[in-house]
């Protein structure tokens, strides 16, 4: 076995985020016990717009954001193609930017990431440096918290972006890239310390 100094530190992490335009945060897990049931209850519309955001991350810097939209510029849901779509237009590009020839590519198991022809693309941009389900190397099934984007990034975001309650789409996609922009590389450094501790 061969033994990558700092391996940590080459490992591009890709996820994508929803934000609400009536700044919801998904709480599905969040759970509050108490003796007594509290009978509350919130009331939210049924069907929210949304921006779908998707960014790669490593020690030394961010490629992204990018928000999925049509030719329209209409925001919409991820699949498999639009997904290729991006890995090919924007992302692969973007790469081409930065000296990351090294770095191993990890994504987690959504269909989307997962799909046969995603697979082919992603293994022929970075053969044995994937990691992901159906990829050379596997990542854990069910392990959404062990991407730096998770347990970081799009809280970190989210704070910032909904903090003076922006009115529209428009508004909250440049409240996004204002606060990723904003993002300098130490901070990234810790955060990448922190995920191996």
């Amino acid at each position: 076995m061969v033994v990558v100094p700092d391996f940590h530190k080459r490992i591009l992490f890709i996820d994508e985020a929803h934000f609400w335009s009536n700044g919801n945060v998904n709480k599905q897990n969040c759970r509050i016990w108490s003796e007594a049931n509290p009978q509350v209850h919130v009331e939210t519309p049924l069907h929210p717009e949304k921006l779908t955001v998707w960014c790669a991350l490593w020690a030394g810097g961010i490629i992204g954001p990018y928000f999925f939209k049509n030719d329209e510029v209409h925001n919409v849901a991820v699949n498999g193609d639009w997904y290729r779509a991006m890995i090919t237009n924007f992302f692969i590009p973007e790469l081409n930017n930065h000296d990351v020839q090294e770095l191993r590519f990890q994504q987690d198991g959504a269909t989307c990431h997962t799909a046969r022809a995603t697979i082919d693309l992603l293994k022929d941009t970075f053969g044995e440096r994937l990691i992901s389900r159906f990829g050379p190397v596997n990542w854990p099934p069910r392990s959404c918290d062990l991407t730096p984007l998770d347990y970081f990034l799009w809280g970190y975001v989210k704070s910032l972006a909904y903090a003076d309650k922006p009115q529209t789409l428009d508004y909250l996609e440049d409240n996004i890239r204002r606060v990723i922009a904003d993002i300098r590389p130490q901070m990234l450094e810790k955060v990448i310390e922190n995920w191996t501790s």
